[in-house]
């Protein structure tokens, strides 16, 4: 009788990469990263469009050999949207049992509450103009803690109001950290600085630094 075949967990992968950290909490930090393919959301200031459907289907081992290999000790699971793929809960378990510091990066869409509690969730909340605020789960704020961080991408005064609004509604700050994010092309930078100052927010602003280092399309960085 033939021996039955053992299938080996695999994830749609776009990119690995190891640079520095260019946002949140660990910016300025070396940091390896691991795009995974595949997205459900179509914001409008997406800037990782390339991760929408190309990738290689890649066994878990590998990934993790490949990984553990570039010897840093902060990980970082992007997309693309990466809670689309199961596998992406082993992948992240075998990290943190290495020993490596993991954060995920969400769109705030998919549930969070599976996540290994040694994972840093950092969490976009969709503002108005992004074009899917209507995608928002906001059950998953329940699961928040101080570990984790919520991110708000602000393109106009709207969404600004519209954060404010959530981050007193739900006490975001009180959970977890806060970050206010412009969106690169559309909103000068300082005005959202002057808002925030003038409203006395206890929010974390942040620019990605990557875009100011290398050219803003190029990837892998």
């Amino acid at each position: 009788m033939p021996t039955p075949t053992i299938a080996v967990p695999t994830l749609t992968v776009n990119e690995i990469y190891q640079s520095i950290q260019g946002e949140s909490t660990w910016a300025g930090l070396r940091c390896v990263f691991v795009r995974l393919t595949f997205c459900d959301l179509r914001c409008t200031y997406c800037d990782t469009a390339y991760a929408f459907y190309k990738g290689e289907k890649t066994p878990l081992p590998q990934i993790l050999d490949t990984v553990l290999a570039m010897d840093c000790p902060l990980i970082e699971i992007t997309g693309g949207e990466p809670l689309l793929q199961k596998n992406v809960h082993p992948l992240m378990t075998a990290l943190c049992d290495a020993g490596k510091t993991v954060l995920i990066e969400t769109s705030g869409a998919h549930d969070i509450s599976q996540i290994d509690p040694r994972v840093h969730r950092i969490m976009d909340l969709k503002t108005p103009d992004s074009g899917e605020c209507g995608r928002n789960l906001f059950s998953n704020i329940a699961h928040l803690t101080a570990r984790d961080e919520v991110k708000f991408v602000i393109g106009s005064r709207i969404d600004y109001d519209w954060a404010v609004e959530q981050i007193e509604k739900y006490r975001l700050t009180d959970l977890c950290t806060v970050l206010f994010s412009p969106n690169f092309t559309v909103i000068e930078p300082r005005l959202i600085v002057e808002w925030l100052v003038a409203d006395k927010l206890d929010v974390r602003f942040q620019l990605q630094m990557h875009k100011f280092i290398w050219d803003p399309k190029k990837q892998g960085v």
